[in-house]
């Protein structure tokens, strides 16, 4: 349709056009038939005339927002340990309660450098609309002045009586091009979607922010508490390896155990600088977060346990996923604004009407320049049609139309993959839990293991060989212990990440100023020395 009627237009508006370019007298009447003409061409056209006045007398389509593919229930939503009220997720990292978390965050809200970023993309996305805002009103206006000095010539034929003379002009000029067919009213609501966009994706920005600094704050915990265990298992095994040494040289046992236990050591304190090396590295990242240089954060961070995790994980429902997630919401926003473009490229159909003028005054002598009979005029409408397009306007109204469903099948992938990403992080946190509590039950199982083959060999009653296997699996299973018990925390903040919560903080952004902040952030904390490039005004 939008072929047929696009090639019957151009035909139409080249005779209709030439009829009223030679009809120069009649010009507000040849305005009146291209109006008649348009309106007859919109009830075939793209935009019939009953959808163009339901529009708000604009042509292409009114947006509605695309079905999207959700479940009506999580997999695991039955789950003792999955919740599915739907809460405020806009300080989820609370329910850790840990202080020094809560500071880190508030810093990192106030600090990070990509956050800085997407504000200012908002702000760009602002002026884009206010640009198109201003396109509503005289797209042209201008104030010009000008003399001129003219020197007529006395060898002619009828020479003038006057040989030289003078000029003074001032005139103020305006043109606009009327939005009969809402093509610069489409293009305002499409920046406005644009700057929907934007501030969604600065909220995706402060939840991804948001979800490293609890992962990386969490890793670093981890990190700690590996190293607690390797720095105790040291310490327990110099003190082992000094009797398995002392029964060795007193000819008690053979030089096995001696053997063994130093192997252990050295194990041991092979493991502790690859431990010290990840905890630099989880510092630098939260420094980098933070939005500032690389620094020692130890005494900062201090020591703490792994945080731990509450007994259930509140999901909701997946219908909540759209409106929460802030990526969702752009995307779903951006196919807003290229929807309308659709309306921009169908205007393009149709005549554009304008009204062109201006006013001043002109004067031989500067004094006369304002006076009562100095002034000038002239008002000129008229209108614009691109006729012959060979297609052109046609194809381009159906790349718009492509382009908008582009968008929609991404955001529909979108959803498909924020919605994995929550079940991914449901079942992680409940098996997570399932496995720090037996890898607990099993730590408890191998200390008690250590002190009886330590009890029998310091008795003789065994080598050293069981009381070796012993400490070497205890120290295997604390490691492990560590990193599940970890797992459970990450696995949380996944989900609550995957779930879309932490933007809100922005909402509550008065109140935050003195979270956390004076237990987790001494007076001589990197906070306050950071370089001047941190601090925004």
């Amino acid at each position: 349709m939008l072929v047929r009627n696009g090639f019957a237009m151009n035909a139409l508006t080249s005779r209709s056009c030439f009829r009223m370019m030679l009809d120069r007298r009649s010009l507000p009447q040849s305005l009146v038939v291209v109006c008649a003409i348009g309106l007859t061409l919109l009830s075939g056209c793209s935009t019939p005339l009953r959808e163009f006045v339901d529009n708000g007398f604009k042509v292409g389509p009114d947006y509605r927002r695309p079905p999207v593919p959700l479940a009506n229930q999580w997999i695991d939503s039955d789950h003792e340990g999955v919740n599915t009220s739907s809460v405020n997720y806009s300080d989820w990292w609370t329910v850790f309660e840990d202080p020094v978390l809560d500071g880190l965050i508030v810093t990192a809200y106030q600090q990070n450098v990509n956050l800085r970023v997407a504000a200012t993309r908002v702000l760009e996305a602002r002026a884009q609309k206010g640009i198109a805002v201003g396109s509503l009103f005289p797209q042209s206006q201008s104030i010009d002045g000008s003399f001129t000095r003219s020197q007529l010539s006395k060898n002619v034929a009828v020479p003038s009586p006057v040989s030289h003379f003078s000029t003074w002009s001032a005139t103020f000029g305006a043109s606009w091009e009327i939005d009969f067919w809402g093509k610069i009213r489409r293009i305002v609501e499409s920046t406005d979607d644009v700057v929907d966009a934007s501030v969604d994706d600065y909220d995706n920005v402060m939840v991804t922010l948001i979800g490293d600094v609890a992962s990386t704050y969490v890793t670093y915990r981890i990190l700690q508490q590996q190293l607690l265990y390797v720095q105790q298992n040291i310490t327990l095994q110099e003190s082992t390896l000094k009797i398995a040494t002392e029964r060795w040289k007193s000819g008690q046992t053979n030089e096995l155990g001696t053997v063994q236990a130093n192997s252990l050591l050295e194990q041991l304190r092979a493991t502790q600088p690859t431990i010290e090396t990840g905890i630099r590295v989880s510092q630098n990242q939260l420094c980098l977060l933070l939005g500032m240089p690389p620094t020692d954060l130890a005494e900062m961070l201090g020591t703490a346990p792994i945080p731990e995790s509450p007994p259930e994980v509140l999901v909701g429902i997946p219908a909540d996923l759209i409106r929460r997630r802030p990526d969702l919401r752009a995307a779903e926003r951006y196919i807003a604004a290229q929807n309308a473009q659709i309306g921009v490229a169908e205007a393009d159909f149709y005549p554009q009407f304008f009204i062109s003028g201006d006013i001043g005054y002109q004067a031989k002598d500067l004094d006369l320049l304002f006076g009562p009979r100095s002034g000038i005029g002239q008002i000129t409408p008229g209108f614009s049609w691109n006729v012959l397009n060979y297609g052109r306007i046609v194809n381009n109204v159906r790349l718009q139309e492509f382009k908008t469903q582009e968008l929609v099948a991404v955001y529909q992938q979108k959803v498909l993959v924020a919605a994995r990403e929550v079940e991914n992080g449901i079942i992680d946190y409940v098996n997570s839990k399932v496995t720090a509590e037996r890898l607990e039950a099993s730590v408890t199982a191998a200390k008690r293991a250590v002190k009886l083959a330590t009890d029998q060999f310091n008795a003789g009653v065994i080598d050293f060989t069981s009381v070796f296997v012993a400490e070497q699996f205890l120290v295997q299973q604390q490691n492990l212990l560590a990193q599940a018990q970890g797992d459970v925390a990450l696995a949380l903040i996944t989900v609550y990440r995957s779930l879309g919560g932490g933007w809100q903080l922005r909402l509550s952004d008065p109140a935050i100023a003195t979270v956390g902040m004076i237990e987790t952030v001494p007076a001589t904390s990197v906070v306050v020395e950071a370089p001047e490039l941190i601090t925004t005004e």
